[in-house]
């Protein structure tokens, strides 16, 4: 059953039948633009201090000042890019989506604007924190000091309230997909971090299986849901048709819901954790197969007979390797989840490798296909057409390089420790691979810079030439 984005609003998008003003279209455009700008700082602070990561695993003492030392600017990467980056982009799109998709203005956009500067007060105190040595010890993902991650849970709980209000006030009866994905996102999330937050369970190994809970539940219960939520906004409204689907839709939501809760456990196969326990893991690992491939299928489908688009619409082309990425990353996943190669690949840097083809191939290309669909449309200022395209196949290219350097390495290293060779031997053999991370992750910062410029043109600086991200409908042409 094919439905259509029920994008029932006023505004940039050429819509003129639903409920919204003039001025809560200009409301919703200014907030989008304020976390679009944002979540741009915190992709290029994030991304630096990454790319100063990169190079210190060759050259170990370069920049080997306090403040700069690994222990601290790992988790000062990783933090921003998925709290300040990841999460202020997608709040962003989650704010213009549901108003646009429920023909209505924001509930408040005096919460919204509330939230954004809970978000960065709290990337800006997370950052201070760790870099004077204040954290919360080697829990991956919840290295913030409890009271920074707070204020984070409160800007959480503030923008659920917020879009709630929103989707209440709908136009339709019927709430859009998109909406599911993104309000399911939410509460999962408060959960989870009310869960990771309790203190009296996390002792021995009982941390160690929160932590595996809690550090693969913030991808897959938070980033994941809002880029759903955002493809199937975006996609249908790019192609200018409906999404294929609902049916796939509403099963890749349940199953997602049933099976990724439990899947942090495979995160510490071998370990003391209890076997069944481990074993449960795996299982719903190979479980998530079916929301993976029937959310994917969902997508390539929509897309069908359209792929040109990819190169008329650099915004499709974005989405369409997050959807690509999606698909490849999840099912890598759930191989790296079976015993018998995780003996090989576990704390190799084949798992940075494939991090990186899931939060940034399909979350981070997500965002910005979704900025490169919907932003001119808040906007009215599209990027210019060289810019768009630089940003494409520097990011593309750059990852490509970063994951397939690290994914052919990382194997062998993990083979050296197999076969019990000396360690240094396992270094030895990495060298090459750790240049090529740092080739690939400067074409990926270099990537950046040319998307801080296309922000800048879709919200304060002059227009570019780029064509309207939606395309022509089917048959308009004939």
């Amino acid at each position: 059953m094919a439905v259509a984005v029920q994008d029932t609003g006023a505004g940039g998008d050429g819509a003129t039948h639903g409920r919204t003003s003039a001025e809560d279209d200009g409301a919703l455009a200014a907030i989008f633009k304020a976390y679009t700008v944002s979540a741009t700082f915190w992709l290029l602070f994030g991304t630096a201090v990454g790319l100063l990561l990169a190079f210190k695993f060759g050259a170990p003492d370069f920049w080997a000042g306090k403040y700069l030392t690994f222990g601290r600017l790992r988790p000062i990467h990783t933090n921003d890019v998925f709290y300040g980056f990841a999460s202020i982009g997608l709040v962003g799109t989650a704010f213009y989506v549901t108003a646009r998709s429920c023909g209505t203005g924001l509930y408040s956009t005096r919460l919204a604007w509330l939230s954004l500067w809970l978000f960065n007060i709290a990337a800006v105190a997370g950052t201070i924190a760790l870099d004077l040595g204040w954290n919360w010890g080697d829990l991956e993902y919840r290295e913030w000091p409890w009271p920074i991650r707070l204020v984070f849970f409160i800007a959480l709980l503030v923008t659920v309230w917020n879009l709630l209000a929103t989707i209440a006030r709908r136009a339709s009866h019927d709430i859009y997909l998109s909406n599911w994905y993104i309000i399911g996102g939410f509460l999962w999330t408060l959960v989870i971090c009310l869960v990771a937050i309790l203190p009296w369970y996390q002792q021995g190994l009982g941390q160690v299986a929160i932590s595996g809970y809690f550090m693969h539940n913030a991808v897959g219960m938070w980033f994941t849901p809002l880029a759903l939520g955002l493809f199937y906004y975006a996609i249908p409204k790019v192609l200018n048709r409906p999404i294929y689907s609902y049916a796939l839709g509403v099963l890749a939501f349940w199953t997602n819901l049933v099976f990724y809760p439990m899947l942090g456990g495979h995160h510490f196969l071998f370990s003391p954790l209890p076997w069944w326990l481990q074993t449960t893991a795996i299982l719903c690992s190979v479980g998530m197969l079916v929301p993976v491939l029937g959310g994917s299928a969902n997508f390539l489908l929509t897309m069908r007979g359209r792929y040109h688009g990819r190169i008329e619409s650099y915004p499709l082309a974005f989405l369409f390797i997050a959807v690509l990425c999606y698909l490849v990353g999840s099912t890598q996943g759930t191989v790296e989840a079976l015993r018998s190669l995780q003996a090989v690949w576990h704390f190799t840097s084949f798992t940075v490798g494939h991090s990186h083809l899931t939060m940034y191939g399909f979350v981070s290309f997500a965002v910005w296909g979704g900025i490169y669909a919907l932003l001119p449309l808040a906007t009215g200022k599209n990027p210019g057409r060289l810019g768009v395209a630089m940003h494409f196949w520097l990011a593309l290219v750059g990852m490509s390089i970063y994951v397939i350097a690290l994914s052919i390495g990382g194997t062998l290293q993990g083979l050296d420790w197999v076969h019990g060779v000396p360690f240094i031997q396992s270094v030895v053999d990495m060298a090459p691979y750790y240049l090529w991370r740092g080739v690939g992750g400067i074409l990926m910062f270099l990537s950046h810079l040319v998307f801080a410029w296309n922000v800048w043109r879709m919200t304060a600086g002059k227009p570019g030439n780029a064509p309207s991200p939606i395309m022509e409908p089917e048959g308009a042409a004939a």
